[in-house]
């Protein structure tokens, strides 16, 4: 076994599928205690387990190199790949790293999260992770299905029992990163950040072959910053200290406001709470504002907000508003209506950047980026209409990419008859290609709403 060990160790080092090369805190061995699974007196709580499997308990007792079987549930998977794949599993007492475990493409594509498993190998440690190693298995027919919800671990961060948590999805609240940096200077592979609770720092990763660069957790490294406080959730992996592989993360909101997930999730008519930064505004009228807002994790149309016309000369670009409202859906487009808000006092200013979806035109999930500012490169006029058939009111924009065609809008309230974006579609014709930015409004279908275009084959027109 020994001589096995040395192989992997000097195969994880050369290949770096494992783990994320950081941390520097030398960890004790697990304890056989049932800390980390409070409720667990008496066994009460552990799975129903066949005979010759190990509960968890029994699992965390048995002695590095030693032989193990266990039953648990597919958590997540990192890349399939050679005949092996890497597995985050767990059962209601604990969590389990099954690391290469001897698995075939065809069987890889059905260990969705909550598929239940039987697992045969060898317990190993490795810096401080605690895994299974050599390992086969079989799927356990007929069985339940279980996800693990995120434990909040916050408290935990820097206790030396954080240990006894190890391999299990775990939820860090109100942390502050302090740095980001790619694998090799660039995108691409992994990424590690660093992050800070209370004056002490903890090494995180996104890890590649779990989430990677195609992912929205992935990409969301690239809209973060140092400074920014945020809610992490990811598996507890070890690495001469903590190294948890990042699987979601948000912005900390204050307790009583919605994070975006959260209004994401939230039923249509709910009461909903946000802070967001405005981004754009339609026309005051009649004590009314609508509003496009977003926050480093998502977007919001805050539909005829009531506000005074005094509070709408400082709704510019990155202020910070805090929004109560209900969620409604109108056509596709949700949004936020009869809504009140307040200035949030001394806050952060935040403009984003417009996203580039052009290969999302036609994907079912481009509606997840609903409200979001998003760039559409290559794109062609196929008509310009006017509402009302003259200049005045809003233009009706019909874009084609790849065979298929799109409406757009130039909606007069947010870009009016004076402004550039408005005036360029009088020079604009049939046939020009162009590249089109835009909040992506939905009606029955995207309707981006546009704020800029710029002619591919000649002068940028607004």
């Amino acid at each position: 076994m020994k001589k096995l060990f040395s192989i992997l160790l000097i195969l994880a080092l050369a290949f770096s599928f494992a783990s994320c090369d950081f941390g520097n805190e030398t960890p004790d061995e697990p304890d056989t205690g049932d800390q980390g699974n409070e409720g667990n007196e008496g066994g009460e709580n552990e799975d129903n387990k066949d005979d010759g499997v190990m509960s968890y308990a029994e699992y965390v007792a048995a002695a590095i190199e030693a032989p193990v079987v266990i039953e648990a549930y597919v958590q997540a998977t990192q890349s399939w790949w050679d005949n092996k794949i890497t597995v985050y599993a767990a059962d209601k007492d604990g969590a389990y790293f099954l690391y290469e475990m001897a698995c075939s493409e065809a069987d890889a594509a059905k260990l969705t999260a909550g598929t239940k498993i039987k697992v045969t190998g060898f317990k190993a440690e490795w810096s401080g992770e605690v895994e299974v190693v050599d390992a086969t298995f079989t799927f356990v027919e007929n069985a339940d299905s279980y996800v693990a919800e995120a434990k909040d671990l916050t408290a935990k961060l820097g206790a030396e029992d954080l240990v006894d948590y190890q391999n299990q999805l775990a939820l860090f609240k109100g942390v502050t990163i302090k740095s980001i940096e790619y694998k090799n200077g660039t995108p691409g592979d992994d990424i590690y950040v660093t992050v800070t609770k209370d004056s002490k720092d903890y090494s995180f990763c996104v890890e590649r072959y779990l989430t990677g660069p195609e992912t929205n957790v992935y990409n969301a490294f690239a809209i973060y910053e140092a400074g920014d406080v945020v809610d992490i959730e990811g598996f507890v992996y070890w690495y001469n200290g903590i190294n948890t592989h990042i699987t979601a993360v948000s912005t900390s909101k204050p307790d009583g406001v919605m994070s975006y997930a959260q209004y994401n999730a939230a039923a249509v008519d709910a009461e909903v709470v946000i802070e967001a930064y405005v981004q754009a505004t339609q026309s005051w009228w009649d004590n009314k504002i609508t509003v496009y807002a977003a926050d480093k994790d998502g977007a919001y149309f805050l539909y005829e907000m009531a506000c005074s016309e005094a509070d709408a000369a400082k709704l510019t670009a990155g202020t910070k508003i805090k929004v109560t409202g209900f969620k409604a859906e109108w056509s596709g487009e949700v949004e936020v209506v009869d809504a009140t808000f307040t200035f949030v006092e001394n806050a952060d200013s935040y403009v984003a950047e417009a996203k580039d979806l052009t290969a999302k035109l036609g994907a079912e999930d481009l509606v997840d980026y609903q409200n979001q500012l998003a760039l559409f490169k290559g794109v062609t006029i196929k008509s310009i209409e006017y509402k009302n058939g003259e200049p005045g009111d809003d233009i009706y924009v019909t874009v084609t990419s790849d065979g298929k065609d799109y409406s757009f809008c130039v909606e007069r309230y947010l870009t009016d008859p004076d402004t550039d974006v408005y005036k360029a579609f009088a020079t604009l014709a049939a046939g020009d290609v162009v590249d089109i930015e835009g909040f992506v409004y939905w009606y029955n279908g995207i309707n981006t709403h546009i704020t800029k275009v710029t002619e591919i084959t000649g002068e940028a027109t607004a």
